[in-house]
């Protein structure tokens, strides 16, 4: 299940088809960061991308205040759980954006790589989580602004 589509309750379910950018998340613990951007990515985007999100080592659940920032937004998080990644999941996507896992995380030659400095949400209360959030919006508003405008072969 780690390489699905991330759901969101009460989203429309994307149509299946492989003419959509496909986008990996990954942060260690899949709890907080890489939880936003997929959650940022999967709303924004309308099902025009598809969206993953996996930790090299994932946590037993999503950060709180993650959970809490994104409520604010209109987005529910308390459905999504962390998630192990695999090498199937990088091989399936276009684009894979990393936060923070350096080494651990797989390279296949061919992908589309980001690596986004954030801060970790980890161990913060919702006032240090907002503008991590703030942030992450940004970068998945021009993430999507690059993907929509370009074929998922130039990826």
């Amino acid at each position: 299940m780690t390489d699905q589509p991330v759901d969101h309750p009460g989203a429309p379910a994307p149509e299946a088809t492989t003419d959509r950018p496909s986008v990996l998340f990954v942060c260690v613990h899949n709890a907080g960061r890489s939880q936003m951007a997929a959650a940022y990515l999967h709303h924004l985007s309308d099902g025009r991308i598809e969206v993953r999100s996996a930790g090299t080592e994932p946590a037993d659940s999503v950060n709180p205040a993650a959970v809490e920032a994104m409520a604010e937004e209109g987005i529910d998080l308390r459905a999504e759980t962390p998630k192990v990644l695999t090498d199937e999941a990088v091989r399936d996507s276009d684009v894979v954006v990393t936060m923070g896992c350096g080494d651990t995380c797989p390279f296949y030659p061919g992908k589309r790589y980001e690596d986004w400095k954030l801060d970790d949400p980890a161990g913060q209360g919702i006032d240090g989580v907002r503008p991590i959030r703030d942030e992450i919006r940004a970068r998945i508003e021009q993430l999507i602004s690059e993907l929509l405008t370009t074929s998922p072969s130039t990826v």
